[in-house]
């Protein structure tokens, strides 16, 4: 969450204090057991045409703990989102057969991850991999209900629900060496991967045609289909990244990040509008003076960035992509190494070209680290 003020430059970074789970080779840097948890929220205001609607969320982002494994390694567990689906759109057309009528689509749900994760340094190379299980269950309808109802007419309902789970891991690796001769200055390089991987699904699916008029009567279900078990081939996901720092008081960075959406299979079928999607983004931190005693100001981490991607998504021959601005700062506790984060994005996704949707955001996130350096205190008494 620390990350979010900066563009979420993730792949090239690694703190002695905080846990960086997007690449896990960063364990190797904690020199504290560090406890972590966030949450997010977002408003966002869809514009299709003339018309807008707007929609909140929020929710907990991650549950994290990272513990130093003697003085080259480091371990990480916990429970974050990966996935999330979430969307309610609505138009009106003049459909053969039915006359005008209106459409509304909507989903929701999305998937999580439980993950262990390790890593080991040799000298200034570090590796480490996240294992654990992604699960999750998600729903998709639509619904076309006719403008000018009648006891003789049909509206249709099409639902389809998934329940997923399997194993997922991503592997990652850092170098970090001095660039000056004082040592002061240092870069960070980064790269993760995750391989293309299969997890199952369960589909429950229905088509039902109905009456409306004097209330909702169920008259013919035209498909009915229950615990249908197949398999989703996730893509190739890979970032490099490289970040560059002084030992004292500031850090700025580049990633990329790109997965090949194209390789997407759900039931050994292929989605006709996934793309190579991916994503460039660049941040920075600032501290004044981190050993500040008596300006709190002085010691509190500034932080910006800026991202551009272009989403899985092609409709009509068009990329969605997507942009943002981000701004957040680190507070430390009082007398403490414990540090609340906050972050703000403020972006785009889409267009309205080709009468496609175009979405402004506006995001905030609010985390916090607890570190405990009693594990590693030596006892004065047995």
């Amino acid at each position: 969450m620390s990350l979010k003020g900066m563009g979420s430059i993730s792949t090239g970074y690694a703190s002695s204090l905080m846990i960086n789970t997007d690449n896990p080779a960063s364990y190797t840097a904690l020199r504290a057991t560090t406890y972590e948890a966030g949450g997010e929220g977002s408003v966002r205001t869809v514009i299709s045409g003339n018309n807008t609607f707007s929609t909140g969320t929020a929710t907990l982002s991650y549950i994290t703990i990272g513990i130093p494994a003697g003085k080259n390694g480091g371990i990480a567990f916990g429970l974050r989102p990966n996935t999330r689906v979430y969307y309610r759109m609505h138009d009106t057309a003049n459909l053969a057969g039915l006359g005008p009528s209106i459409r509304s689509y909507d989903g929701e749900g999305g998937t999580n991850y439980a993950f262990l994760g390790g890593a080991w340094r040799y000298k200034d190379f570090s590796i480490g991999m996240n294992f654990g299980y992604m699960f999750g269950t998600i729903r998709n309808s639509s619904l076309i209900q006719k403008l000018y109802d009648s006891v003789n007419s049909f509206n249709s309902d099409f639902s389809r629900y998934k329940k997923v789970g399997g194993i997922y891991w991503k592997a990652g690796a850092q170098y970090y060496t001095p660039i000056s001769k004082d040592k002061k200055m240092a870069m960070r390089v980064g790269a993760t991967v995750a391989l293309g991987q299969d997890l199952n699904v369960w589909q429950d699916e229905y088509a039902i045609l109905y009456r409306s008029f004097g209330g909702i009567t169920v008259a013919d279900t035209a498909i009915s289909s229950t615990n249908v078990k197949g398999k989703i081939n996730l893509p190739l996901s890979y970032g490099l990244g490289v970040h560059f720092m002084n030992t004292s008081n500031w850090m700025a960075g580049i990633d990329f990040t790109a997965t090949n959406w194209s390789g997407y299979r759900v039931y050994g079928s292929e989605d006709s509008v996934t793309n190579m999607a991916y994503k460039i983004a660049v941040g920075g931190e600032y501290t004044p003076d981190p050993t500040s005693i008596n300006h709190y100001l002085q010691r509190v981490s500034y932080r910006l960035g800026f991202y551009y991607g272009r989403d899985y998504i092609r409709l009509q021959n068009t990329d969605m992509n997507y942009y943002a601005v981000t701004a957040g700062a680190s507070l430390p506790f009082r007398r403490s190494t414990d540090r609340i984060h906050l972050g703000l994005e403020v972006g785009s996704r889409g267009t309205n070209e080709n009468g496609l949707i175009k979405e402004n955001f506006l995001k905030f996130s609010l985390g916090i680290s607890l570190n405990d350096f009693l594990w590693f205190q030596k006892r004065k008494y047995d």
